[in-house]
């Protein structure tokens, strides 16, 4: 069926409707009360200023739709799917990162831990915390004031406190320093902390020090005093921005050439607790409205915390199923406001003000960073005597152990910026021992015979299809005839340049056509050298250390009677990782395919037993990063 007969047949349900290209990429994802009438609006005469739709229509070849049976089922959907595509032609928040909890474990004596992950464990969850720095050092300020543990220990089995318990900060749960109600009680001071209850926790702290003095508890009473007066000096650090004490999200934008900046203050217990800005792209055809609905739908999606109340600069047109979805997900309800006078409307008008300043610093870094590069790409073109810039740039290097675990990494620089979706990393194959130019040679064979099979079997760009404008090799003479002798095989004409070292490994030059050329280190080309070398290094011994770290960690498995290749490969499935294999306890062990009760607890036994395993691992992981 054709896009003209699929557009006749629309039907007037609600639901979503994806829009697709020649090449059958989805470009564009909307949601409609009426499909037909919303679809259909995009093919008539379009206004001059909506230059990105007339674009998106431009492209369209195909459409799809799913029927919802609400508005509301409508806009869960789109949000997964835009979440899912990344649609070309749909406003994109790029900045997709997961925010710090600070979680309070459920156990016998709890631990205190930041976290980016909330389960359903029966854990209690603070948050979230827009910077994990700041969660970090409140959380250290605080464990200065209450001294819980900080160990992993699931039963303690210690004759001698740690270190931390001889230095003050930590009560010394593990040898019965503490009672169970007591360390439990000063865990509930934490968590009143954490919850922004400071208040009531200065009152109790002081209730109970003036208690403690009546009772001639003077050593208690001292120990109540500093945490009072600790609690007391991290309050005055914080800024109560609301008369009010509850959970707040304030949202303003400020508009820029096709972009966006969004701000978002995050109020906890009527104090500012952080902020953050977010850029969106393509949105000049958009309202104010429509990016901060497109911004709503985005960040809250996988949002673990929603305050009650989101403060707005202005009114959204879907606004009522915004709150709907927001209050499905929050299990409560939500209210989306925008207030029109007094303390909330001058806090919305400041968020405005710092999006606004956000923006513009943005914009003026980009400029400069622009030109920089410009500048940059300037200075290597006039020293290899290039006719034009070098677009694309590729960076290879070899890392490995005494031959061991050998890896190549292939990093991208495109217009003097890196393209990371474009990173490649090789483990060497058919080379034994350390033999970086046969690696180098196997390396730049795979990459560019697979770039030629690419070409010949597709007009389509493939993961290796394009070719660079430049090779850069981490190394000299020996690493650039490497690098020609295979072009030559593969009759290939790209130019290739060592990123040449001193005695001191640090980058001096260029050596380019049996010559080596020397730059100034303090000129933007060097810059961008040196960066591209520490790239494809970090790049290269990135892959090198998680190869040797599974490998060590896997040794230590074969070390237990009984486990072989195959349970070994069926726990570290099981478990993901060494260390909750190390953590699990026999019952757990035997969830694992394979691993009947005899052999879990011989593994459980194992673990434990051995008080050395816990050097053995930081020893080999201190090795693994050297």
């Amino acid at each position: 069926m054709d896009l003209q007969t699929k557009l006749e047949n629309l039907p007037t349900n609600p639901g979503v409707y994806l829009m697709k290209n020649d090449q059958g990429e989805i470009i564009y994802v909307g949601k409609a009360i009426n499909l037909r009438n919303r679809v259909r609006s995009y093919f008539r005469e379009l206004k001059p200023e909506q230059a990105k739709t007339k674009a998106l229509v431009r492209h369209i070849a195909d459409l799809e739709y799913i029927l919802a049976d609400n508005e509301l089922e409508a806009l869960v959907l789109e949000c997964n799917l835009i979440k899912k595509y990344r649609p070309k032609y749909n406003i994109s928040l790029k900045d997709d990162k997961t925010y710090p909890f600070l979680k309070i474990t459920k156990e016998e004596y709890p631990r205190v831990v930041v976290t980016r992950k909330v389960d359903k464990d029966g854990a209690r969850y603070f948050g979230p915390y827009p910077s994990v720095n700041e969660l970090r050092s409140s959380l250290e300020m605080v464990h200065k004031i209450f001294p819980f543990r900080s160990c992993k220990q699931r039963t303690f089995t210690n004759d001698r406190p740690c270190l931390n318990a001889h230095i003050n900060m930590c009560c010394a749960p593990c040898v019965g320093r503490i009672s169970k109600e007591d360390y439990n009680a000063m865990i509930d001071q934490v968590a009143l902390f954490f919850e922004g209850k400071q208040d009531g926790l200065v009152k109790r702290l002081r209730q109970e020090m003036e208690q403690a003095a009546e009772n001639l508890e003077f050593e208690k009473a001292a120990r109540l005093r500093d945490q009072l007066q600790g609690v007391e000096k991290i309050m005055t650090q914080q800024k109560a921005v609301l008369g009010s004490d509850g959970d707040e999200d304030v949202i303003a934008m400020a508009r820029g050439v096709n972009q966006c900046c969004v701000q978002i203050f995050f109020v906890r217990g009527g104090k500012l607790v952080g902020r953050e800005n977010y850029f969106l792209r393509g949105t000049d055809d958009s309202s104010r409205s429509e990016v901060l609905a497109s911004f709503i739908k985005q960040f809250y999606l996988n949002c673990q915390f929603i305050p009650r109340t989101i403060l707005l600069e202005t009114e959204l047109e879907e606004q009522s199923v915004l709150e709907q979805w927001l209050s499905e997900k929050r299990d409560g309800r939500v209210h989306l406001k925008v207030p029109k006078r007094g303390q909330a409307k001058e806090l919305v008008e400041l968020v405005g003000r710092n999006a606004s300043e956000a923006l513009n610093k943005q914009e003026l870094e980009a400029g400069y960073q622009e030109q920089r590069i410009h500048t940059a790409l300037g200075e290597l073109q006039k020293a290899l005597g290039l006719s034009q810039l070098p677009q694309r740039m590729e960076c290879y290097d070899i890392s490995n152990t005494q031959g061991a675990e050998s890896v190549a990494s292939m990093i991208v620089f495109v217009d003097g910026k890196p393209k990371k979706d474009q990173y490649r990393r090789f483990k060497i194959k058919t080379v034994e021992g350390a033999n970086d130019y046969a690696s180098l040679q196997e390396v730049l064979e795979r990459r560019f015979r697979r770039g030629l099979e690419e070409q010949q079997q597709t007009e389509e760009e493939g993961k290796f299809s394009t070719f660079p404008d430049v090779i850069m090799m981490d190394g000299g003479r020996g690493q650039v005839n490497v690098a020609l002798s295979v072009l030559q095989a593969l009759q290939l004409e790209i130019p290739v340049c060592g990123i040449v070292k001193d005695n001191r490994h640090h980058t001096r030059g260029l050596y380019y056509q049996n010559v080596e050329i020397p730059l100034d280190d303090h000129s933007e080309g060097f810059l961008l050298l040196t960066r591209m070398q520490d790239e494809a290094h970090r790049f290269a011994i990135t892959y090198h250390r998680s190869l040797r770290g599974k490998r060590n960690l896997a040794s230590i498995l074969d070390d237990i009677p009984g486990v072989g290749e195959k349970r070994k490969k069926s726990l570290l499935k099981h478990f993901g990782s060494f260390t909750k294999i190390r953590e699990a306890s026999a019952e757990q062990l035997m969830e694992a395919e394979g691993i009947s009760q005899s052999v879990a607890e011989e593994i459980y036994r194992y673990l434990r037993s051995h008080e050395d395993l816990q050097l053995r691992l930081d020893s080999r992981k201190k090795e693994s990063q050297e």
